[in-house]
């Protein structure tokens, strides 16, 4: 490679060509000093499910995949004895899989190895890799059930799991969804491909859906495959990006940016070409919108149980307990996209162990854990949420720590990030809020409803966002987005619930076949509440003013910044 070019590719890309992480494994894995790393350690080391920090180098956290979500009792029992021996913190990933923190550097090699000896593994879990690759968690059992997908998912992780052509060597992390479900726990349209049920002529399948991320939905590819073909379009898929994505700036090597660059339809040529044949048009896409209980009726007449976690986090006796009743019902263990574990094949709705929380239908980063968060998000979950509110009407919530989004916050009905500010004097922090995607479907992504909400308001704010779906008498939140939050503007949308808010109402929105135009909007606003006054003619000004004099913490300095205190979980 010539000098040239090895400056234009991005830092990570330049390690790479100078040593492929299969390559760092094999000769210098098993000598590394965890307590004295490098730059291109930490890179090389993501590969291999450990991820670490210069600012924070003497914290380890190590991540597990679990194929489709799929762990045995013997292998989830193993987890417990480790979290438990090691005192460790167990998180669920919002991609089926586990994460271990705090670990400290002296144990890293030695719990690297209990798992990945012992049948577990951490392979690309991190880094430019194809991560864990998801499913429904009844996939192949409910009565939503139509092509059983874990198969295709296991031929999936043997072609690429450490492979040494692509361990590593993809130009940035690549996300896969598949599902042979009608009806899912929770939608898969944020992944980079997403494999969907679908019916043609007479023959059920998959459309394909592509460039899908934590912040975009992934578009339709207009390609229908038949059960035997999606592993033969996996591997055209991985080579035709391991050929032709960017290298060069990190924040365009997406698969999302490969496709703005070249366009959808060469993209699908360069695939065909690998794949070997013409691709066939879609079918009939085969999703519905279902809301799923504690207890889940499977086909062979046994029923399936959504332990709900504490937003993601387990704890080593949880574990065995669950682990013990599974055995003794000879039952399976499944992990979900949102955090929870599903016990699978029991006799009858019946367990002797309550949830920790109301939280099947919340996603939550995890938060302090991470080094990119400001908040322990998991924490403001339980204390700043109606949960109640959310769990009686099966509202999905995404909660994420920053912007990257790992809480999918854009793709569920009500999003939030967990930031902090300054704007509203004294106060512990803040939750930007999105509302109403229509994620079942993949038609969008959230929108804002507001820039930030004080997290002691928070509580309040979104009781008045379930209120008014409620008084709309919808079946769900998302025909709710559809019919009417989605037909007005976003300011509009905000100075509405703004001002229910200062008024102490709780005025529902009308249905709408179109949207109304600016001063239609002003016009409703004026008619509904006695107050009104836009700052300077704009909504958009109002909303900053009206915020600030609803959420400000009176006689404290609005440009107080308090103290980031960062959470201990030992």
């Amino acid at each position: 490679m010539s000098k040239d070019l090895d400056k234009k590719l991005n830092k990570r890309e330049q390690y790479k060509a100078r040593l492929k992480p299969y390559d760092y494994y094999v000769n210098e894995f098993e000598t590394i000093d965890f307590e004295s790393l490098g730059e291109g350690d930490r890179y090389y080391l993501q590969d291999f499910g450990i991820f670490n920090t210069d600012f924070l180098e003497d914290e380890f956290t190590i991540r597990l995949r679990n194929g489709g979500g799929r762990i045995t009792t013997q292998h989830f029992l193993l987890l417990a004895q480790i979290v438990k021996e090691y005192d460790l913190t167990l998180v669920i990933t919002a991609r089926s899989g586990f994460q271990l923190h705090d670990v400290y550097a002296d144990d890293v090699a030695e719990i690297w190895h209990k798992l990945n000896d012992n049948g577990l593994t951490t392979w690309q879990s991190f880094g430019d890799n194809i991560r864990n690759i998801v499913t429904d968690v009844y996939d192949g059992a409910n009565n939503s059930a139509v092509i059983e997908v874990h198969p295709i998912i296991e031929q999936m992780h043997d072609f690429i799991l450490e492979n040494p052509k692509y361990v590593g060597m993809l130009p940035r992390r690549v996300s896969i969804g598949i599902s042979g479900n009608s009806a899912n726990v929770n939608s898969f349209f944020a992944n980079d491909i997403y494999f969907a049920l679908a019916l043609k002529d007479g023959v059920y399948g998959f459309n394909v859906y592509m460039g899908g991320k934590n912040t975009e939905v992934a578009q339709d590819a207009d390609i229908f495959l038949e059960k035997e073909e999606v592993f033969d379009f996996f591997k055209a898929f991985v080579s035709t990006f391991y050929n032709h994505g960017s290298r060069f700036s990190r924040s365009k090597t997406r698969f999302f940016y490969m496709i703005e660059s070249m366009g959808l339809e060469t993209i699908k040529e360069l695939l065909a070409q690998e794949f070997g044949k013409p691709f066939n048009s879609k079918g009939e896409l085969q999703l519905e919108h279902k809301d799923f209980e504690a207890f889940e009726e499977l086909k062979d007449g046994t029923y399936g149980y959504c332990y709900q976690s504490n937003f993601g986090r387990l704890n080593a006796d949880e574990m065995e307990q669950i682990a013990s009743f599974a055995k003794e019902h000879n039952a399976h263990i499944r992990v979900g996209i949102d955090q929870n574990i599903y016990i699978l094949g029991l006799p009858e709705k019946k367990v002797p162990f309550d949830s920790p929380e109301l939280s099947s239908t919340i996603v939550a980063c995890a938060g302090n854990l991470c080094p990119y968060a400001v908040w322990s998000i998991k924490d403001e979950a339980g204390e700043y949420l109606p949960l109640e509110k959310i769990y009686k009407n099966r509202i999905k919530i995404g909660f994420s720590g920053c912007a990257k989004g790992c809480g999918r916050h854009r793709h569920t009905d009500i999003g939030l990030i967990g930031l902090k500010t300054n704007n509203f004097g004294d106060t512990d922090g803040g939750a930007r809020v999105f509302i109403g995607a229509e994620h079942d479907s993949g038609q969008s992504v959230a929108r804002q409803l507001f820039s930030m909400v004080p997290f002691v308001h928070l509580n309040d704010t979104l009781s008045l966002v379930i209120e008014l779906f409620e008084k709309s008498q919808y079946q769900n939140f998302q025909l709710y987005a559809h019919h009417i939050l989605n037909k007005y503007s976003e300011d509009f949308l905000a100075l509405w619930h703004l001002y229910n808010l200062k008024e102490e109402k709780a005025y529902p929105l009308e249905k709408r076949e179109t949207s109304l135009s600016q001063e239609e909007e002003i016009a409703l606003l004026k008619q509904t509440f006695s107050e009104v006054t836009l700052v300077e003619e704009s909504m958009k000004k109002t909303v900053s003013e009206l915020a600030k004099e609803l959420w400000t913490i009176e006689g404290e300095d609005p440009h107080y910044k308090p103290p980031i205190n960062r959470v201990n979980f030992r």
